[in-house]
């Protein structure tokens, strides 16, 4: 009888705000898990659900003299890593040399929003707290990242109360499905966990690569659409292997999710017509005066189509 009392208050008190001591504004509670998020020393065991697989990942934490150490580790298959040293990023992958890139994020599966600009963020996205749940064992505020023009997904992140570090982030798009699921198992902070990751420092890691930055300053076309917040960067222009067609190429970012146009002139193998969406990944490809305009990226199919409709042509594309 006792044991089913302590389970029920315990019930009770999750559920009541008054648990929770003071409410703070969703921003606010954002700002405190960014901060966490950079300056602890923790480890998380999550998964991420996609809707054909799932991925056991290992991810580490430690700042060290005001620099931050990073270890990302994929659990099942090949052996495949992702070590921060302050801003050198060094990926090891099966079947590729490992090589290291001057970034201040890692491009790899890491829970969301762990660096993110949430000052940034808040222009164009709308935070909103849903209310209280448990995950991973541990008390949870649950906010909603919205956009404010509903042209881009959304996230429900579950942020630990005690620790303030995000233990489970959801990808939804308009309807509601959930296109990804990131969901901690287990986790930890500690200050052992710095001693870990200062061994890094020692890892002989391949020297950073000094990638070229974009040449080009014109070129042939120009998109007349592009939904607010997300910037542009280096344009780029490359010759495919496969068909030998030259190709131009742009990315774009609001800081949570990018996109790419590619640009090219059209051939047999050109995608006529194409619109399709794997998980949170969208294609949108169509032929128009004998190039083809592509856009793929981390967007809802309609955001997709209408860039890639934006685009026009200046000049008959003949690089």
């Amino acid at each position: 009888m006792r044991k089913f009392l302590i389970s029920a208050l315990t019930l009770f008190s999750l559920n009541t705000p008054m648990a929770f001591a003071e409410e703070q504004p969703a921003e606010a509670l954002l700002h405190q898990m960014n901060e966490a998020s950079q300056h602890l020393n923790y480890e998380l065991s999550y998964i991420l659900i996609r809707k054909n697989s799932i991925e056991p990942l290992l991810y580490r934490h430690a700042l060290e003299q005001k620099q931050q150490l990073a270890h990302l580790v994929y659990l099942s298959g090949p052996i495949r890593e992702v070590i921060r040293r302050g801003n050198e990023i060094s990926y090891i992958e099966p079947g590729v040399e490992p090589f290291t890139i001057e970034s201040g994020n890692i491009v790899a599966p890491v829970i969301p929003l762990l660096n993110s600009n949430v000052n940034h963020l808040a222009q164009f996205y709308d935070f909103i707290r849903v209310g209280r749940a448990r995950e991973a064992g541990a008390a949870c505020q649950v906010i909603r990242i919205v956009p404010k023009d509903g042209l881009r997904y959304s996230y429900v992140l579950w942020v630990d109360e005690k620790t303030k570090l995000p233990l489970r982030a959801d990808l939804v798009d308009r309807d509601g499905e959930i296109l990804e699921q990131y969901r901690t198992i287990a986790y930890s902070v500690s200050d052992q966990i710095a001693e870990i990751l200062s061994g890094l420092n020692n890892v002989k890691l391949p020297e950073v690569l000094s990638l070229p930055k974009g040449q080009i300053n014109e070129t042939f076309w120009e998109a007349g659409w592009i939904p607010k917040g997300f910037k542009p960067k280096d344009l780029n222009r490359y010759r495919m292997a496969m068909s030998d067609r030259m190709v131009e190429s742009q990315m774009y970012s609001d800081g949570l999710f990018s996109f790419s146009i590619y640009v090219s002139d059209s051939d047999n193998l050109s995608l006529k017509g194409q619109l399709v969406r794997q998980g949170r990944r969208t294609l949108h490809s169509y032929v128009k005066d004998n190039v083809e305009i592509s856009v793929v990226g981390d967007i809802p199919p309609a955001t997709a189509k209408r860039i890639a409709q934006s685009v026009t042509l200046k000049k008959p594309g003949n690089n």
